[in-house]
């Protein structure tokens, strides 16, 4: 049994885990971790910090789904413990997190991934086989009004797996130089040289569009997710992973081969 504690319990993405847990066979919420919760629920003790579970111990690995500027506070507290952490908050660069993973315990793995939904990775696969073919790219994602950081980590991973697959080619659509005076930003957020366009509107959970442009002919590759509940199988996967792992490890396709 996977002893399992929920960073964030009180959220609405916490609680969603909380309930794909404790729906699996094969693992358990052991506890919570949330300063906004009351300090017992669903029959498991909840801790105002990370710091506080860990002293208390319980648990094998940790899921965060919390704040940017929170997160990496509750990774460098986990990590050097020996806890592995599987993380959906978004924010923290790459640096970031290879610096974190160096301060874990031998044996001990964080796995970060920008999206944990099977339709989204997909995406991203499917917009890196088609990067080579077309000179032009651009990213368009759309989330509820809510969310704390833009562009969203998922946009950012896309932009970065266009880039990587282009091999180095560079656009040739007009950029941020034919943005008029007081409307500087149209043109989006340069990712490696993407354009990423990001939405924040009620009425969204989470979707993304790619699209692709050449000579007489675009191509648009999008994924759309309605409720929370279509993260979990992500989620639960990262879960069952990281004990038989090490270091870092970025993104939900490394489990799914």
């Amino acid at each position: 049994m996977i002893r399992v504690a929920v960073a964030g319990c009180a959220g609405r993405m916490g609680a969603t885990v909380v309930d794909a847990v404790t729906a699996a066979d094969d693992m358990e919420v052991t506890c919570g971790i949330d300063p906004h919760a009351a300090a017992s629920a669903g029959g498991y003790p909840v801790y105002a910090s990370v710091a506080d579970a860990v002293a208390a111990g319980g648990f094998d690995v940790l899921v965060d789904f919390t704040q940017p500027d929170v997160v990496a506070a509750n990774l460098a507290a986990a990590l050097p413990a020996g806890v592995d952490c599987v993380v959906g908050t978004t924010g923290l660069s790459n640096d970031v997190l290879a610096e974190l993973a160096a301060q874990a315990a031998p044996g001990t793995c964080l796995f970060y991934a920008p999206n944990f939904t099977t339709g989204a990775v997909l995406m991203m696969e499917f917009a890196k086989a088609a990067a080579p073919y077309f000179p032009e790219a651009e990213v368009l994602e759309f989330h509820h009004c809510n969310k704390k950081d833009a562009p969203s980590g998922t946009a950012v991973r896309t932009a970065q797996i266009i880039a990587e697959a282009r091999g180095g080619r560079v656009s040739e659509a007009p950029g941020r130089e034919t943005e008029i005076a007081g409307a500087e930003g149209a043109r989006g957020a340069l990712v490696d040289g993407v354009p990423v366009h990001s939405v924040r509107s009620m009425g969204y959970v989470a979707s993304q569009e790619v699209v692709f442009g050449s000579l007489g002919q675009t191509l648009t590759i999008r994924h759309d997710s309605w409720d929370r509940a279509s993260y979990m199988p992500g989620v639960l996967l990262g879960i069952r992973s990281v004990g038989a792992c090490e270091g870092l490890i970025v993104g939900l396709e490394e489990f799914m081969s």
